[in-house]
């Protein structure tokens, strides 16, 4: 597994990192505890969670506290999600990170990030002075802002983050432009969500409140080549490929409830940069189709 410079954090990061979301429901411990130590086992160490993701941090911490040292532990907060109080209120952000070091069984994380705080929160200021203080108290050897759009765009111009989170794939490529030249400015570490557009075109059919559907409709007015037929594996390493050859990004971030899809991504990423034709060609179909409300998901 490729390591990579995050940023100034002195951490060197796998290129793959797992995403917490999926694990937070319907999923066995027994599950997660095969899951995450093969991924270790296999050169992982990155681990990204968040406060709101059902019971994803308490699985992360009963089934690999005991191996704290071998991975790098993200989660992000800013929403309530069963404590009393509105989202973004300081005392409830300072109750939610205690929790979630609690539940992770860890007295500290290496990154916390605001969890796609609007940029009117960030101008209040509150938020980002209670990260702080979890960074001096110990609680976080980082912080960082997970989002896109202008509010990421602000959240990188303050220039208190060390690490910024944000959507990055073949059908969400405005950060490639807006967010990420700030960032590598100042040096920040670099996260990519949803790094193969949530396998969006694998759908023949999608409602408008499913959660790809953003992405599978956008993936239609793209029409990638890549994706056409039936080898849903060979356009995965494309999707995932693409995302990991973008200047600037450090990891990405993939979610997934069965063990045996990490290997597979995993030996996906271990081909390294995709072909510099095929990544321009990409990047010239996203500047001739993208609308101008094609803008990152948050």
């Amino acid at each position: 597994m490729e390591l990579r410079e995050y940023g100034n954090t002195g951490m060197k990061v796998s290129t793959l990192g797992f995403g917490g979301s999926e694990i937070g429901s319907n999923v066995s411990k027994q599950d997660v505890e095969t899951l995450l130590n093969t991924a270790l086992d296999a050169g992982l160490n990155v681990i990204d969670t968040a406060e709101c993701y059902g019971n994803s941090e308490e699985l992360i911490g009963d089934v690999l506290s005991h191996r704290r040292d071998d991975y790098y532990l993200f989660t992000k907060c800013g929403h309530a999600a069963g404590v009393d109080g509105p989202d973004w209120d300081p005392k409830v952000l300072e109750q939610t990170i205690d929790r979630s070091l609690r539940r992770l069984k860890t007295e500290y994380v290496d990154v916390i990030h605001l969890h796609s705080c609007s940029e009117e929160v960030l101008r209040q200021g509150a938020v980002i002075e209670v990260l702080q203080r979890a960074k001096e108290a110990g609680k976080t050897r980082f912080i960082g802002y997970s989002g896109d759009t202008t509010d990421a765009l602000y959240a990188i111009e303050t220039g208190v983050f060390d690490s910024l989170e944000t959507s990055l794939n073949i059908a969400d490529q405005e950060a490639i432009d807006l967010t990420l030249p700030e960032a590598r400015k100042r040096n920040m570490g670099v996260i990519a969500k949803r790094p193969i557009a949530n396998a969006a075109w694998t759908f023949d059919t999608l409602s408008e409140d499913a959660y790809p559907f953003v992405y599978w409709r956008r993936l239609q007015e793209l029409g990638y080549g890549f994706l056409t037929g039936n080898d849903v594996q060979s356009a995965v390493e494309t999707a995932l490929r693409f995302t990991l050859s973008t200047e600037g990004v450090d990891t990405a971030i993939v979610g997934t409830t069965k063990p045996n899809r990490w290997q597979q991504n995993a030996d996906l990423v271990a081909k390294g940069a995709l072909p510099q034709e095929l990544y321009d060609e990409i990047r010239t179909r996203w500047k001739e189709i993208a609308g101008p409300d094609w803008t990152g998901r948050t």
